[in-house]
């Protein structure tokens, strides 16, 4: 039926190729291509010199702020004191227009650190493209005297190993010092090394580079000799903005309107000093009253405006060097508004899902992805927002360079961005759109060439397509994660049309109870998160995805309607039906009432976040994240399944209820484990109150781990002893524990062995000692230590040569009146950080402490100081020795406490009883509404 159609579409791609293969014929034969594109990058470094060295001068009219302490921490790195020894490396790595190279220049005319120290000196600009022979004649010119060097070379044609070989020969006793600015690659730097310097030179050369490219830096020298140049602070940015505009801070003061429109500015520039000085060029030739028009315009002027063109070309340029597989994941980043924090994990997928990373056979594609993401970082084409233990888990884009890519993107016709303007018809055919107003506008643009849909404002008006429509039937990416409505049932029902999806992120909280039996139609789809959404179960179709390496899903835990342990008003929200199902009532709240009665009627009221999997869950080979599995209402055979998931790399499992040791479905749960041996990260939380003991002691059963498991949670008991396996972790990384009631012994010595431990969190009477002493020689590479309610805990001890790693404490909900002891044996240690009813004793002591250590850490309260030293002066908690079952006793006796534990379960429980979810509040612990419930009984 289709073979018309497919000759068709055989001929076209004939004609094609046949026109592909003229044009590079016609190319071959008449050099044009080639040669205009050797004119243009020529064009390109010679107008980025200039713009170089003019942005650079630019700083020096607004004279230098914020880089007097740089510029002695670069020349103290350098150590030019030093007069002996092999030429020492500095690389000063930052993004464009962060004065990397005026930082180079101003160390480079420091006459009495330098000039005085060097007895011959140069600096060159390397750039993308250089001339090795112009380059040696600079160097010459710059060290010694060109003409002498070609008065040798007479009668000769001279060549590049001539002017390198007599280079070598004259800088053989020489102490050199040279800048080489703006590097790009690591060919450069090989040739420039070994063509131009004598490795026989031992009299203490100085050699400063100055890259964009962090990874460059570490391929050419060691990390200790790289600077990393940083942002300005925002008083800093505030000095150099007035300073370039002829303001004072007098004159601030008294103008509401310019202080406002200075403090957007600052923040729009983010610390970069060529944004700062480029804007600020241009606000000094206009009146005040035209600086908010000119704010608001500063996207559109960067594309036209000749005074911030040095700014654009520094983007611009950065870009036009990234490898091809690159651009496409740059600019995808311009889907994401300004100031958005963008998970990794999130972007990676989106990435994949539209094609952009490839992977070639025995290596995982996601590790590909990951690794795109760093190279982005290293080049500094983006800044990490959140950085875990040494992992960047998210990331932003400055605002300036944001600009310069929206601009990019929209002239290649690859993103839309659909704010709160007028609706109009769009002209071209984007692949890319995303809504990021408020009003959820009405575009009116052709929609089967779009790719993906992310969606931050409303919903869109009529006759935009909704959420799932026929008319998007290229979609391959569906994210619906930061709306600002409530997806719902009827949303989702004809998702079975996008056939091509591959991504789709609904992460709630949404009003979706079911998905559809369409979902098989799916075929393609590598990503599914529902997570706080209304969903129990799972359907059977969802088997038949084999192409499903994600899958993330979620439920609320707590009813708002018919929470069965409140049986009157659940039996009064019961007869509310009729009168919920009448169009007089809102639809949201419609929406969610019928979303959480099929909830409930599904999990047989069950109080779990866990979302139960069918039968035939094995034949998703692809799996490799699969999160949260309810052990409770996941049958036996499903259980039994999990262990065919040979390529899962991270598993999420809760109960509620209590299990015998020897339950079947408990066996099979270890024998399933044993058999993950790619799995990375485990997440077991069997659920810990009074009518459940949360034991976890059927862990004991598992006698062969996942040998390259790196995270690990565990919530429950363990009655007093944790498995022996765990000391089997040699790769584990982080671990989380709760409720597991260990001794000290359980926690310093097992935990203590593990070689790559870097993260330890305790929580919620996860040790049940009054000390924790970390001896020496354990711990050897624990980074963070997290400590949260532990009741009974007094005192943290560090003994000389433990943790030498240890970098960050964190206290919360913990009274350690003996105090935090042994600060001082921590070498590289940088924060303590006490946070909601976090106390330590003796502040003035810990304080000069911290004050003393010669790494200078930071000690960092969530609340005013003041109010840590009145609570110590005036001893609030008189029980020194809180366990379990006396915690609630000793809130009860404490005012202070007590006053704020009835605010916060009376704020709780109105919210139970108005049918509104519960929410955390910001000044309380982090317990569950089934504890608040407790406290209410009692």
């Amino acid at each position: 039926m289709k073979l018309k159609d497919r000759h068709r579409i055989a001929t076209q791609i004939r004609d094609l190729k046949a026109r592909v293969e003229e044009v590079s014929i016609r190319n071959t034969r008449y050099n044009l291509i080639k040669a205009e594109a050797s004119n243009t990058i020529g064009d390109m470094d010679s107008h980025m010199e200039d713009v170089r060295n003019h942005s650079a001068s630019n700083i020096d009219e607004a004279e230098l702020v914020g880089f007097s302490k740089p510029k002695k921490e670069l020349i103290k790195l350098m150590d030019v004191k030093t007069k002996d020894g092999t030429a020492k490396v500095v690389f000063v790595v930052g993004m464009g227009g962060l004065g990397k190279t005026t930082l180079a220049r101003k160390a480079f005319e420091s006459k009495e650190d330098i000039v005085n120290n060097f007895s011959c000196r140069a600096r060159i600009t390397v750039s993308q493209t250089f001339s090795k022979i112009e380059m040696l004649k600079d160097m010459i010119m710059q060290f010694f005297e060109l003409k002498k060097c070609l008065k040798e070379l007479e009668g000769k044609t001279v060549q590049v190993d001539d002017l390198a070989s007599y280079l070598r020969e004259m800088l053989k006793e020489k102490r050199y010092f040279i800048v080489l600015d703006d590097l790009w690659t690591t060919d450069a730097w090989g040739w420039i090394k070994d063509i131009a310097f004598p490795t026989t030179n031992i009299k203490g050369s100085r050699i400063i580079v100055t890259t964009r490219d962090i990874g460059l830096a570490q391929q050419c020298t060691s990390k200790s000799l790289i600077y990393h140049l940083k942002h300005l602070q925002i008083d800093q940015a505030t000095n150099l903005l007035l300073k370039k505009i002829g303001k004072t801070h007098r004159e601030t003061e008294s103008d509401e309107r310019m202080r406002t429109v200075i403090s957007k500015i600052v923040k729009k520039c983010g610390g970069l000093p060529l944004a700062i000085l480029t804007i600020g060029g241009l606000l000094a030739t206009k009146v005040v009253e035209m600086w908010e028009s000119i704010y608001e315009q500063i996207p559109s002027e960067l594309e036209t405006n000749p005074s911030l063109e040095a700014m654009r070309r520094m983007v611009t340029l950065s870009y036009s060097h990234l490898p091809s597989h690159l651009k496409s994941c740059f600019l995808y980043l311009s889907i994401f508004p300004e100031d958005f924090q963008i998970r990794r994990r999130r972007l990676v997928d989106r990435w994949i899902a539209e094609g952009f990373v490839t992977a070639s056979s025995g290596v995982n594609v996601e590790d590909v992805g990951i690794g795109y993401f760093n190279e982005l970082i290293n080049r500094n084409m983006i800044q990490p927002s959140k950085v875990n233990i040494g992992v960047v888990k998210s990331c932003r884009v400055h605002d300036i360079i944001r600009d310069v890519m929206v601009s990019i993107s929209r002239d290649e016709n690859f993103v839309h961005l659909v704010g709160d303007s007028e609706a109009s018809i769009i002209e071209g055919n984007f692949r890319h759109v995303a809504y990021h107003g408020s009003k959820g506008q009405n575009i009116g643009m052709d929609w089967s060439h779009v790719r993906s849909l992310t969606m931050f404002g409303k919903r869109p008006m009529e006759p935009s397509p909704s959420v799932c429509s026929a008319n998007m039937r290229m979609l391959r990416a569906l994210d619906l994660k930061n709306t600002r409505f409530q997806i719902i049932q009827k949303d989702i029902n004809n998702i079975g049309l996008l056939c091509h999806l591959k991504y789709v992120d609904f992460e709630g909280p949404s009003n979706i109870y079911s998905l559809p039996k369409s979902i098989r139609k799916l075929r393609g789809l590598q990503s599914l998160d529902i997570r706080k959404s209304y969903i129990a179960a799972l359907p059977t179709e969802i088997t038949e995805l084999h192409s499903l390496r994600s899958l993330r899903c979620s439920r609320w835990a707590s009813y708002s309607f018919f929470d069965i342990d409140y049986s009157m008003d659940c039996l009064m929200h019961t007869l509310r039906l009729p009168i919920i199902c009448t169009p007089s009532v809102d639809a949201d709240h419609r929406a969610e009432f019928t979303a959480e009665l099929h909830m409930a009627y599904s999990s047989l009221w069950s109080k779990t976040e866990g979302v139960s999997v069918p039968r035939g869950i094995s034949k998703l080979k692809e799996l490799q994240i699969l999160e949260v599995v309810d052990i409770k209402q996941t049958s036996k055979k499903a259980v039994k399944e999990l262990g065919e998931l040979i390529q899962l790399r991270k598993l999420s499992m809760v109960a509620k209820g209590k299990f015998a040791e020897q339950n079947p479905k408990i066996l099979y749960l270890c024998a399933a484990i044993e058999k993950l041996s790619s799995l990375r990260s485990l997440s077991v939380d069997f659920d810990y109150d009074a009518a459940n003991d949360g034991s976890l002691e059927w862990l004991h059963n598992i006698s062969s781990p996942p040998p390259l498991l790196k995270k690990l949670k565990l919530v429950g008991d363990f009655k007093g002893k944790m498995p022996e396996w765990v000391r089997c972790l040699k790769h584990l990384v982080k671990i989380h524990l709760e409720w597991s009631h260990l001794k000290e012994d359980q926690i310093t010595e097992m935990l203590g062995e593990l070689p790559k431990l870097m993260h330890l969190s305790l929580r919620t009477f996860a040790y049940y000692g009054k000390k924790l002493v970390f001896r020496a020689r354990s711990f050897l590479n624990l980074r963070k230590l997290s400590i949260q309610q532990l009741g009974k805990l007094r005192e943290v001890r560090f003994e000389n040569g433990a943790s030498p790693q240890m970098e960050m404490l964190e206290f919360s909900v913990c009274n350690l009146e003996s105090g935090i002891i042994g600060i001082i044996h921590l070498p590289v240690f940088k924060q303590i950080s006490l946070g909601y009813e976090g106390r330590v004793a003796r502040l003035g002591m810990l304080q000069a402490e911290v004050d003393a250590h010669p790494n200078h850490p930071v000690l960092q309260f969530n609340r005013d100081r003041r109010e840590h030293e009145a609570e110590e002066a005036t001893n609030l908690s008189q029980d020194h020795d809180i366990g379990d079952d006396d915690f609630l006793s000793c809130i009860l006796r404490t005012k202070m406490l007590a006053d704020r534990w009835c605010k916060f379960l009376v704020a709780d429980h109105l919210s139970l009883l108005s049918g509104r979810r519960f929410r955390w509040y910001p000044s309380v612990p982090f317990f569950t509404s089934n504890f608040s419930r407790r406290l209410i009984d009692l």
